[in-house]
């Protein structure tokens, strides 16, 4: 079967933003996206715009419609983040063929400097706005985080995949089982739970000086407050993260009390995205983009390191260094 996106040509995306009322001043340029397809141009006024196109079948209308009305809620309220531009009859998401869009002001700017504690306290302060409004009222539609369902899905993607040997499979297999068992001893209240960035790493964050902007909320979700801040933590040496969080939660106590009880979830939802993150790249290995893009997901040596690292993230799940 073709895939989704085989017919989305640049005269087709110019053509989508000519039905809504803009006015392509070239071709579009393609952004690096994978889940959706993401480009920029200008329109005949020189106005810079990305435009979103979802992948067909992931999303319902209601989901990507819930989140467009979150950024909406956000802007109002000053917190820095790029809402979707809506018709005269207020309309974010759009229809253009068998694709649906959404079109958002071009946000420019560089990601966050991890060495600069300033940017460190300004994202920390972005946070916690982010927050703050968030936590008012919860998501309807948009996906809710939960260990069990979601990793026994990704574990079955990987398993169906047959990209695995059978010592491979036997060895993923319980490694998997044994992260699970430990990620349930860290269950998540409901009380614990708001609406999230879902997906807030470097790469979704713009800006200059101390003023970031954060963008891309394809991935929001219901969530506890610390998904959107674990990311931001590189991997290395841990007296270096606790030194980097202390400048964000700075900044994020400007705002609102730092969630101190949810630091021991750090290490449980760094091991849930790198299981999950595996089994995405291969629900979607019928789309070009990703066979070009990680080649080394269909190389036998990479199952091995992909198994020895949940190994590892194991043994850190029993000895969190958040709490040494």
């Amino acid at each position: 079967m073709p895939h989704p996106f085989s017919t989305l040509s640049p005269d087709t995306v110019m053509s989508a933003a000519e039905s809504i009322g803009i006015w392509p001043a070239g071709e579009p340029f393609a952004l690096n996206s994978y889940e959706n397809r993401v480009l920029m141009f200008r329109d005949d006024d020189g106005a810079g715009w990305v435009v979103k196109f979802y992948r067909p079948g992931r999303w319902s209308d209601e989901v990507i419609q819930e989140e467009h009305d979150f950024l909406q809620e956000l802007d109002a309220a000053d917190v820095p983040v790029i809402a979707p531009w809506r018709d005269e009859q207020g309309q974010s998401l759009h229809e253009y063929q068998q694709f649906r869009f959404a079109l958002y002001p071009q946000c420019s700017g560089q990601a966050p400097e991890l060495d600069n504690p300033s940017h460190l306290f300004a994202l920390g302060n972005t946070l916690g706005r982010l927050h703050t409004v968030s936590s008012k009222k919860p998501f309807k539609y948009r996906p809710t985080l939960a260990w069990e369902s979601d990793i026994a899905g990704a574990q079955a993607r990987v398993i169906a995949s047959k990209r695995l040997n059978k010592h491979q499979q036997r060895a993923y297999h319980g490694v998997v089982q044994k992260i699970l068992r430990q990620l349930n001893k860290h269950p998540i209240a409901s009380a614990q739970m708001i609406r999230t960035h879902g997906d807030c790493h470097l790469g979704n964050v713009l800006g200059r000086d101390e003023s970031f902007t954060l963008v891309d909320f394809d991935d929001c979700m219901m969530a506890p407050a610390i998904q959107d801040i674990w990311m931001l933590l590189p991997v290395g040496d841990p007296s270096s993260w606790r030194a980097q969080l202390s400048e964000i939660m700075e900044g994020y106590e400007e705002e609102q009390s730092f969630p101190h009880e949810q630091l021991s979830l750090i290490e449980p939802l760094r091991a849930y995205r790198l299981i999950r993150y595996t089994a995405w790249l291969l629900s979607r290995w019928d789309d070009p983009a990703f066979p070009r893009g990680f080649p080394w997901l269909a190389e036998s040596g990479y199952w091995d390191q992909h198994i020895r690292q949940l190994e590892q993230q194991s043994l850190q799940l029993e000895e969190p260094i958040w709490l040494a």
